[in-house]
């Protein structure tokens, strides 16, 4: 049977591509970094990719917003390819600013116009820590197989996430769109700094109404292997490889 072909879409500020192509190919699938001027002119087609991820990173400096210019730019230049991604069936990723990017162009949560948005941390500053994760009963099936509480790093500045309207977050809620939640050790939900940057109902993750097209702002790519952890020694001696890398795993299998 063919590999999984994953193409990683990169933009001038991207910094977390290589990291998340190693997940992919770990994983087992074909992971290849793609510009997104190569998808414009036509170098690269992505209708030959079973994966788009939009990885972490600054794309195009945050200038007016974090991910907002490459949402209007995924708008603008390629959407017929992006609509014809999602009704085939496929998968979209999108890790921190790839998050970012996938609400403020409103592929999430209901592919419409944009309903959500990522807003400055409470703090009002860059959150780099650890973070627990509480995972939801939810529509997805990247998120089988995995402890109900696991732990990711996260690193952002504009995190926290917003809904329009109650009317909104009621039916991300009620349709169990919310992957995970930020938490603490024992899956209380709880404020700073458990929860990072303010987060209405902790949400720190969410996914389309069919599950397919998952946007995080914790970094699973960053803890792949147990190694990552700063407290690496409590794994057994058999463990290699962590929680967060099942993600990946099953987003392979999931063609496979």
């Amino acid at each position: 049977m063919a590999k999984v072909r994953v193409l990683i879409l990169r933009v001038g500020g991207t910094n977390c591509d290589f990291e998340t192509e190693w997940a992919f190919n770990l994983a087992g699938g074909i992971a290849e970094r793609v510009h997104i001027n190569q998808i414009i002119k036509k170098e690269k087609k992505l209708k030959d990719y079973q994966i788009l991820v939009i990885p972490g990173g600054f794309s195009y400096g945050d200038d007016i917003g974090a991910g907002k210019v490459l949402a209007n730019e995924i708008r603008l230049k390629i959407w017929e390819e992006i609509e014809r991604f999602i009704e085939e069936k496929k998968v979209i990723l999108g890790i921190c600013n790839g998050f970012q990017v996938l609400v403020k162009s409103g592929i999430l949560p209901f592919n419409t116009k944009q309903l959500v948005t990522l807003e400055w941390n409470d703090s009002g500053r860059f959150e780099d820590r650890w973070v627990y994760l509480k995972i939801e009963e939810n529509v997805s099936p990247f998120f089988k197989d995995i402890p109900e509480i696991i732990r990711m790093p996260v690193a952002h500045a504009e995190g926290k996430f917003l809904p329009k309207n109650e009317k909104v977050l009621h039916k991300i809620e009620k349709n169990k769109q919310v992957i995970f939640r930020y938490c603490d050790k024992d899956g209380n939900l709880k404020g700073y700094p458990y929860n990072p940057n303010g987060s209405i109902n902790n949400i720190a993750g969410i996914c389309s109404e069919d599950g397919l097209i998952i946007g995080m702002m914790p970094h699973p790519e960053r803890c792949v292997l147990k190694y990552y952890y700063p407290d690496f020694l409590k794994f057994g001696n058999n463990e290699i490889f962590t929680p967060s890398f099942k993600i990946f795993q099953n987003m392979i299998k999931y063609f496979t």
